[in-house]
């Protein structure tokens, strides 16, 4: 069962939003040891435990110069992490909160590898504000956003889908996965099929894998008291198996009971980029997105890798302040800060 002493119940003040990240250095040779005493080998070239999932290419340097340029609203920055930092982080600042994994998750669910069982566990960060946004460390924010980008005028979450190509039709869809199944996309079929299975209404929206908004109280709810059974029997899953159950059953189940708000989205909002492509500012110049995601999967190569910090710099060329800086500019920031 899951113990109540890591959960935060003061009321909160409604302006503020947290935002949270994963993180790993998937390069520190003390986490790769502990790794490989769970499944026998650092990495490989399967979807599950390709490099991709853990090599830390500096993303989240630029992902925090993207929301402190252009979501400066944002009250405190979660960075959840086993055990780790950031080398040019500076954990002292302000707005920065870091969460050790032994904060949120249960001990015999740990050590855990796979983000998709971490993020279950996410509304159990303590001080973690009602309403918060979820993002990895290779999302970006292109634009400028304000608080109801993620979240209606009622508090609703709103809850961004790309259309299925096949449409809505339950068995076409089904087809779908069949055909081009992976672990992601099975992930996303078990949470549409508890869903259906629990309310009778099957989603066929697929995550727009990217930055979203949630409400700490409908995951506690969900996750304890709708699915608790069936999501705590993937909580061993150390690395990604078919039997995950993808984040996007919180938004299915809260749509299908009428709890967030649902909206299409094309690339002009939320645009994937997959790191294999050769330009990527292709996609930053025909598509000009609020949202942008930099995926980095088993089809990536490192030579592929090599272009991601010019171009991640070319578009967040400036220094936040959550970046080290001396000790003499450090007192001086923060005083105009507090």
């Amino acid at each position: 069962m899951l113990r109540d002493k890591h959960t935060n119940n003061h009321a909160e003040i409604p302006s503020e939003i947290d935002i949270v990240f994963l993180w790993v250095d998937g390069n520190d040779p003390a986490w790769l040891q502990k790794k490989k005493t769970v499944d026998g080998k650092i990495h490989d070239s399967s979807e599950a435990n390709c490099v991709g999932r853990y090599i830390n290419n500096d993303e989240l340097k630029y992902a925090l110069r993207s929301i402190e340029k252009n979501a400066g609203w944002i009250r405190h920055i979660y960075i959840v992490t086993d055990n780790q930092n950031p080398e040019w982080l500076d954990v002292t600042h302000p707005k920065i909160r870091m969460v050790n994994h032994t904060d949120i998750i249960p001990s015999e669910y740990l050590p855990c590898f796979n983000a998709i069982v971490i993020e279950h566990f996410l509304y159990r960060i303590p001080g973690l504000s009602e309403k918060f946004i979820y993002s990895n460390d290779d999302m970006f924010l292109n634009k400028e956003v304000k608080p109801d980008f993620f979240f209606g005028k009622d508090g609703k979450p709103i809850v961004r889908l790309l259309l299925n190509p096949l449409g809505y039709h339950f068995n076409k869809v089904k087809e779908l996965f069949k055909k081009n199944s992976n672990i992601y996309r099975k992930s996303i079929e078990n949470a549409a099929m508890l869903v259906k299975n629990k309310t009778g209404k099957y989603h066929a929206g697929l995550p727009h894998h990217n930055i979203d908004g949630y409400k700490k109280s409908d995951l506690k709810y969900i996750f304890e008291q709708v699915f608790h059974k069936e999501i705590i029997a993937t909580a061993t899953n150390h690395i990604r198996k078919t039997t995950d159950i993808q984040r996007i059953i919180y938004s299915y189940y809260l749509l299908s009971t009428k709890k967030a708000v649902r909206k299409y989205v094309n690339r002009n909002e939320s645009c994937r980029i997959r790191l294999q492509n050769p330009d990527y500012m292709y996609y930053i110049t025909k598509y000009n997105p609020i949202l942008f995601c930099l995926n980095d999967t088993q089809h990536s190569s490192d030579k592929d890798r090599e272009r991601v910090i010019p171009f991640l710099s070319s578009l967040f060329n400036e220094k936040s302040s959550f970046e080290k800086l001396n000790a003499q500019k450090a007192k001086n920031h923060y005083t105009i800060l507090i």
